[in-house]
C-alpha cells in the first residue's frame, strides 16, 4: 500500500555550558521531510531550503541513509520512494543539522512501517544514536524539551524535562561554519580534577535552573571543560560570548559551534542581549526562538 507522510523535526543545541555531550534543549525551528512510498523501485529526492544547492540527491543524502539504516536493523527491504525536504536548520552552525536530518530518516522509515513494525522511543533512539555516535542531539530531536542523555550497557537513555516558561532562548548565528570533527579533535584527554568537579556542579546546576529557577541561568552555564579549549578555533565566537557574559548575559557556544546560544530569563533581558549583539557585531544574525516542546513528529498525510 502506498504511503505518504510528514515529518517535522526541530533544531537543537547542546552541551548549554556545562553540560558536555550530556544536554541539549530542541528549538522552535525546524526542517520538514514529505515522503511518498513508491510502487516501484527507485529514489528522487528534491531538496529546498537552506544549503539546498550542496546537498546531494542520491542515496548518499544523509536522511536516505538514516532510513536505509532501519530497514536494514529491521531485515526489511527498502522500498521505492520519493523525498522532499525544506531545510531551516543552518549548516554546520551548532545547531544540530545532522542529528536533526538522522531523526527525520529515522521518523520517517517509522512512519513507512507503521501497521507492520511498531518501533518504541527506545528503538528511536538506538537508530538514531547508531548513526550520530553520541546521543545528545538526536534525544532533543527526538523527544522535544530539555534532554539528559546517557549511554548504558542496554544503549542509549536520555530524560526529557519541561523547561520553565521564563526561559527565553536567543540563537546567534554567524556567516562562518565549523567543523564538529575540528571542534572535538582540540580537547585535551585529561583536564583538571578542580575543573571536573567545578563542571559537575554547574551542569546539576542547570537542570534547576532551566527548570525551576531562571534567574540562576548565568552561574549555571559557565565552563571549564571545552568551550575555552575549542576557542581558538572560532575567535569571533569566543569574543562575542565574553561580550555578552561580561554583560551578565547566559552565553554559551551551541553545540560544536560556531553558533552562540543565549539562556535569557525573560523577553525583556533576549531583546537587551540582541540589541548588545547588534552593537558588536552586525553580521550575526539573531534568532528569537522558544523551546520546542514536541520534538520530532510524524503524521499520515
Amino acid at each position: 500500500m502506498t504511503k505518504r507522510i510528514h515529518v517535522r523535526v526541530p533544531a537543537t543545541s547542546a552541551n548549554l555550558g556545562p553540560g558536555f555531550d550530556t544536554m541539549g534543549i530542541a528549538l522552535s525551528v525546524g526542517d520538514e521531510l514529505t515522503v511518498e512510498q513508491l510502487s516501484e523501485p527507485g529514489l528522487q529526492v528534491t531538496v529546498t531550503g537552506i544549503g539546498a544547492e550542496s546537498i546531494p540527491t542520491d542515496e548518499s543524502h544523509l536522511i536516505v541513509r538514516s532510513i536505509a539504516h532501519v530497514y536494514q536493523r529491521l531485515g526489511r527491504d527498502m522500498p521505492g520512494m520519493a523525498l522532499t525536504t525544506v531545510n531551516r536548520i543552518p549548516h554546520s552552525r551548532g545547531m544540530g543539522s545532522s542529528g536533526s536530518a538522522i531523526v527525520a530518516g529515522v521518523m520517517a522509515a517509522a512512519g513507512l512501517l507503521e501497521g507492520s513494525v511498531e518501533l518504541s522511543a527506545d528503538d528511536l533512539l538506538t537508530f538514531a544514536t547508531e548513526l550520530e555516535g553520541h546521543p545528545d542531539n538526536v534525544a532533543p530531536a527526538l523527544f522535544g524539551g530539555l534532554t539528559i542523555a546517557w549511554t548504558n550497557e542496554q544503549g542509549p537513555r536520555s530524560k526529557k524535562l519541561s523547561v520553565h516558561r521564563g526561559v527565553s532562548p536567543l540563537v546567534l548565528v554567524p556567516e562562518f561554519t565549523m567543523s564538529t570533527e575540528l571542534a572535538r579533535s582540540l580537547q585535551p584527554e585529561q583536564v583538571p580534577y578542580a575543573d571536573a568537579v567545578f563542571n559537575l556542579s554547574r551542569s546539576s546546576l542547570l537542570v534547576a535552573a532551566l527548570t525551576q529557577s531562571p534567574e540562576l541561568l548565568f552561574e549555571a552555564t559557565e565552563d571549564r571543560l571545552h568551550q575555552d579549549y575549542r576557542g581558538v578555533a572560532m575567535p569571533r565566537t569566543k569574543a562575542l560570548v565574553d561580550t555578552l557574559r561580561a554583560a551578565g548575559h547566559a552565553a554559551v557556544v551551541s553545540g560544536a559551534g560556531p553558533s552562540i546560544l543565549v539562556l535569557c530569563n525573560g523577553p525583556a533581558e533576549r531583546l537587551e542581549a540582541a540589541a548588545l549583539v547588534k552593537a558588536h557585531d552586525a553580521t550575526w544574525e539573531r534568532k528569537l526562538l522558544a523551546v520546542d516542546t514536541l520534538g520530532a513528529t510524524v503524521e499520515q498525510v
